[in-house]
């Protein structure tokens, strides 16, 4: 069986655990070169490395920090020195505050919106110039909190709405480079953050499970396999979409 994304280079940020580690590996094992991009979690992303290649796939860790525009053109060029060209761009690297309104403060606003908006936008100005004639897939990570907002979410679900928004203009914007832009909006995933947060074995799971139409949360595979199928030449056609991958919970 071929390969879906054979020779492919692709970035992966935050991609140390959670679920841009799942969608790391799931890239390598489709045949795709990946940069495992990490913030602070070396050993984390050396360990994505690892497991990468000890199943016969290919992948470089490197940091850089997605808030900042000096990090995300030093993961660019090192990833044009290491493997020569650029094919997918992930943006799933996030922080996650819960804060009501009287708690959010200059830099807990800029945290987050910086890390899921301006990050991305950076990056993706990157890569449109390390893209080939033959254009690539460009992946925004969302949440269902972007259109079904809950107490507590306000900038996280402001700066997701933001990304949705930005991947509709965008798709129109570099559809006749041949990139394609599209969006996953993940519902209640089981990811290290959600654990350490208390999401993931406390009462927000108790409450969502029974709320979600196939009655369990989600694991990072779950989401990895929508990004390989938009990565790949099977979403060929397919570019400006948000596609919510969330078991059924809106």
């Amino acid at each position: 069986m071929e390969l879906k994304l054979k020779n492919k280079v692709a970035i992966v940020t935050g991609s140390s655990k959670g679920i841009g580690a799942g969608i790391a590996k799931a890239f390598a094992k489709e045949g795709a070169k990946v940069v495992v991009n990490y913030a602070s979690s070396k050993e984390n992303a050396d360990n994505v490395v690892r497991e990468i290649s000890q199943d016969g796939g290919t992948a470089i860790a490197v940091q850089a920090d997605i808030s900042k525009f000096e990090d995300i053109k030093r993961l660019f060029e090192e990833t044009k020195s290491t493997f020569g060209k650029l094919d997918v761009l992930v943006n799933n690297a996030g922080v996650f505050r819960t804060e009501l309104l009287d708690e959010i403060t200059e830099s807990s606003f800029h945290l987050q919106v910086n890390t899921h908006l301006m990050g991305p936008i950076l990056s993706i100005q990157e890569a449109v110039k390390a893209f080939g004639e033959s254009g690539g897939s460009i992946i925004n990570l969302s949440s269902t909190v972007s259109q079904n907002p809950v107490p507590g979410f306000m900038v996280y679900s402001a700066a997701k709405a933001g990304i949705d928004n930005a991947t509709k203009v965008l798709a129109k914007e570099l559809g006749s480079k041949r990139i394609r832009v599209n969006v996953i909006a993940p519902g209640i995933t089981n990811t290290e953050g959600n654990h350490e947060m208390g999401i993931i074995g406390g009462e927000v799971e108790k409450q969502m499970v029974p709320l979600t139409p196939l009655g369990r949360i989600g694991q990072p595979e779950d989401i990895a396999k929508v990004a390989v199928f938009l990565a790949s030449e099977d979403a060929g056609w397919v570019t400006g979409e948000r596609i919510t991958v969330s078991g059924g919970l809106l």
